[in-house]
């Protein structure tokens, strides 16, 4: 079980949004590159980021602060946001983007997943962002009528990594992860999950082992817990490790 910290760009800052509103953003840090830093030193292992203006713009919109955090750390960056077409996973990807995640293309446009899953094997994930059961695009500002078992199922033979689930409702809110809809959405699929959405206590942590892990869910983003000093890192490795019968 990953747990991944998550940095959200928006206008070059690393911030938090609440339910994927960008009108409620709170700023944690000026400094993108100093918090992946900050967050290597912690012990994480693997790091999540959004550019948030990218996702509603389609294209790259935060590539200097990505780019300064791809200095900062070494350890392997997943990135999503604006990336829409083929030279963009694949620019990414050469200036040392571990994984890229697709969300609106994925749902707009399959055949960039498939093409991109088999240009560049176990680097391609979708993100797959819901509310009430049904997948948002564009930075979450537009929901479709797609359910998200029924496009996670879609994906399953294409080739790609891992499917990031956002329950947006919970995004930010720190109340919980949405563990019926994971789990339904895991138990649906053949594709490893990451959860996101409202993880806030290391008792979070303990239900995503105990109850998903066992169905498929490789992994855990948590944001504004960790921000806010709700969670860290040792206690929840700990935590997950005794549920996994590691410990």
């Amino acid at each position: 079980m990953i747990l991944f910290p998550a940095i959200d760009l928006k206008n070059g800052q690393c911030v938090r949004l609440e339910q994927g509103d960008m009108a409620r953003a709170t700023v944690f840090n000026l400094d993108p590159a100093a918090q992946a830093r900050a967050f290597a030193a912690q012990g994480f292992e693997y790091l999540h980021v959004v550019d948030l203006d990218g996702a509603f713009a389609g294209k790259p919109m935060n590539a200097l602060a990505v780019e300064a955090m791809l200095k900062a750390v070494t350890m392997p960056v997943q990135l999503g946001g604006g990336i829409r077409d083929l030279k963009t996973v694949e620019a990414w990807l050469d200036k040392g983007i571990a994984r890229v995640i697709i969300g609106t293309a994925a749902v707009r446009d399959p055949e960039l997943v498939k093409g991109a899953a088999k240009k560049f094997p176990g680097r391609v994930a979708v993100g797959l962002d819901a509310r009430d059961g049904k997948v948002a695009v564009e930075g979450w500002s537009k929901l479709t009528g797609h359910d998200v078992v029924d496009l996670a199922k879609k994906y399953e033979d294409y080739g790609i990594e891992a499917l990031v689930y956002t329950d947006i409702g919970r995004d930010g809110m720190m109340s919980g992860i949405n563990i019926e809809a994971t789990l339904r959405l895991a138990q649906a699929t053949k594709t490893p999950i990451i959860a996101s959405g409202g993880l806030n206590s290391v008792d979070d942590v303990q239900a995503v082992c105990a109850k998903l892990a066992p169905e498929g869910v490789i992994g855990a983003i948590a944001g504004r817990a960790l921000y806010e000093g709700k969670l860290e890192l040792k206690s929840a490795q700990a935590v997950a490790d005794k549920a996994l019968g590691k410990a």
